[in-house]
């Protein structure tokens, strides 16, 4: 933890002279990304370790509004390398939440009704191509740094090339999955003249990769930088987002039982209240993770995950700002029959919410109208540690308390996005409050081993054996099935009112309206409505959710495997930013997000779900942004061609 806060520290202090602000305009096509000092001050051991730190950086995407001026986490939001808005919101998992009015780009975009001119687009291009140019910056210069035995190796250089090469890659694999054809500029590029989005380049994603995975060490000295099985890993994720399943099989059979972290942990799984908890983060499940700090000695929250900063329950100790709300789409998904979830008919059945409902009691409206009970039916236990529902304990905040933490019921639902969530016991070491919205400490997976396990299943599915991918498969669910990780009304004691043994001692206390109380008695919470706090009517009491998960004893055909394997990674990586990618990949988007828009839709009829329609051979990918087709102009002629459709 030193290490890294003495490494982001050093950015800041970099960022803050102006190292890195010559690249921070839009043309990133048409100059180079060098800053002020040149290529000779720059090619010694520290010049190139402090390029690579700058490289590190931008994985982050933190520029205002896409490396714009102004606030460092501006417009974070636009750019957040969790692709919460992109792969969650435009993948059926979330809407964009708050309210209409509220950041209306992301309206378009949720409606699937983006052009070449919306700012969004091109923001995310000017901030991963800032990424690949800070890479390039390592590899123009690293040839020139000078070898000296214990000083600077042939080992080093190696390890500082693969490093530069994987994050290069990184960067590419978004813009490939973004907008289809782009530019593949590199350190020996021409950075005067525009240069064509006129060849494939996953042969170069590829490159980059093999030549990390070739030379990256195994174990690191700093636990954000990538390893040899990391490069491996992602290598196996651009070979599968081609369906080239024989390599990804190949790859997947060498990594699952050999691969480590970075700080040498053997890849396994976490339980299911470890994954994303940032106090123990870094963990046998984190492949790549984009590191996160809370408290860097800044005062901001530059290095605190700013993209994430919109994203948690509206007027609750989070601040703000009520973005990122999951669907009933997603949250009905979480239901079961024997335990195993209800592939083709989860739409048959709602998971009951809280629409409508008051959070506290309303003299006018009468005690009713605050009283809910829960889902009682069997649900998958992963529901509960992806979405906030009224009830449920939101990790030790204590149960969720519904409407009162919602900016907008009517426009986007009852629900709050819960895997970034820190707990209320760990505020001080994980929350960062010096900005209007919160700082955390949360570290944004990338590639996590549940995604390769259910990746390699998929490679199974194709080219292997579907018994194999069962085990895969099976492996993820086993976790969730572990009833040591699963959601417990003991999180509600350490912040609780009060934890009493009966119902005599909870009526003698004088809690305020949405105070909780723990009954051991009962084994249950009861949350106090107001109106009288003697009168057992004015509680409102909350059973643990009724979990129940099972393991599969067969795949069926192979399309039936297909279908199994998808709703699983629906299940298991739901909000973190794939689904709207996965989708596009397995050919099924039009189909599924349209389907979507039509159910969702009809719950809310303002919002922009009712305003677009998903086009094939369209909206697989985005539109080349037109300030960048206009930048690319030589002689009257855009260099930059666009996607169909636009």
């Amino acid at each position: 933890m030193k290490n890294q806060r003495n490494i982001i520290l050093l950015l800041v202090l970099l960022f803050t002279a102006g190292m890195f602000t010559k690249a921070c305009g839009d043309d990133f096509l048409t100059r180079p990304a060098m800053g002020s000092l040149s290529d000779d001050v720059l090619a010694d051991r520290d010049g190139v370790n402090t390029l690579l730190l700058g490289a590190y950086a931008a994985l982050s995407q933190t520029g205002n509004q896409g490396w714009g001026d102004g606030l460092p986490t501006d417009g974070a939001w636009i750019v957040c390398p969790s692709n919460w808005l992109y792969g969650s919101v435009m993948g059926t998992e979330a809407h964009k939440g708050s309210d209409a009015g509220d950041q209306p780009q992301m309206n378009t975009l949720g409606g699937m009704n983006v052009s070449a001119t919306t700012g969004f687009i091109n923001l995310k291009w000017r901030g991963l191509y800032e990424g690949v140019a800070r890479a390039n910056a390592v590899l123009r210069v690293l040839p020139d740094v000078p070898v000296t035995e214990g000083v600077f190796t042939e080992v080093d250089k190696a390890r500082i090339e693969g490093e530069a090469r994987f994050i290069r890659a990184h960067f590419y694999f978004e813009l490939r999955r973004f907008y289809n054809r782009v530019p593949w500029i590199d350190e020996n590029t021409d950075a005067i003249t525009p240069q064509p989005n006129d060849q494939e380049i996953w042969p170069m994603i590829e490159a980059d990769f093999q030549f990390a995975y070739d030379n990256l060490p195994e174990v690191q000295a700093q636990v954000g930088r990538p390893n040899s099985w990391a490069a491996a890993s992602y290598l196996a994720k651009a070979y599968v987002y081609q369906n080239k399943w024989a390599e990804a099989k190949a790859l997947y059979d060498v990594i699952i039982p050999n691969g480590r972290t970075s700080n040498g942990l053997a890849y396994d799984l976490v339980r299911l209240d470890q994954i994303h908890n940032p106090v123990n983060k870094n963990h046998a499940e984190s492949i790549f993770a984009i590191q996160a700090s809370a408290n860097d000695g800044t005062g901001t929250i530059q290095n605190a995950n700013p993209g994430m900063m919109l994203n948690y329950p509206y007027n609750s100790p989070f601040r703000c700002c009520g973005f990122f709300q999951p669907t009933q789409y997603l949250v009905n998904a979480y239901q079961t029959v024997d335990g195993l979830p209800m592939v083709d008919n989860h739409l048959a059945t709602n998971v009951t919410w809280d629409m409508g409902v008051l959070s506290n009691f309303s003299a006018a409206e009468g005690i009713e109208a605050s009283r809910f009970t829960p889902h009682s039916g069997p649900l998958d236990p992963r529901l509960d540690w992806t979405v906030g529902r009224r009830g449920v304990p939101f990790h030790d905040w204590g149960p969720h308390p519904g409407e009162r933490w919602i900016r907008d019921q009517v426009y986007s639902g009852p629900y709050a996005a819960k895997k970034h969530i820190w707990w209320q016991r760990d505020d001080a070491d994980v929350n960062n409050p010096s900005q209007w919205a919160p700082g955390t400490s949360y570290n944004i997976p990338i590639i996590r081993f549940a995604d390769v396990l259910l990746m390699a299943a998929e490679a199974e599915i194709e080219v292997g054996s579907l018994n194999q991918a069962m085990l895969y498969i099976n492996r993820v669910r086993e976790r969730a099935a572990d009833p040591e990780g699963w959601v417990r009304n003991e999180f509600n004691e350490e912040f609780a009112f009060e934890v009493v043994n009966s119902e005599a001692e909870m009526l003698a206390l004088t809690p305020s309206a949405g105070s909780w109380v723990v009954r051991q008695d009962t084994g249950t919470t009861f949350v106090y409505l107001g109106g009288g706090t003697d009168n057992i009517n004015h509680w409102n009491e909350y059973e643990v959710p009724n979990y129940d998960i099972a393991l599969y004893t067969t795949l069926g055909s192979q399309q039936q495997a297909r279908d199994i394997v998808r709703f699983e990674r629906k299940l298991e990586l739901a909000l973190e930013g794939h689904r709207f990618f996965d989708l596009n990949r397995w050919g099924t988007a039009e189909n599924t997000i349209n389907s979507f828009m039509d159910y969702e839709g009809a719950f809310f009829p303002s919002s922009y779900l009712n305003e677009g329609r998903y086009s094939s051979n369209k909206n697989e990918y985005f539109p080349i942004p037109q300030r960048q087709i206009d930048l690319s102009v030589v002689g009257g002629v855009p260099t930059l061609t666009q996607n169909p459709g636009y």
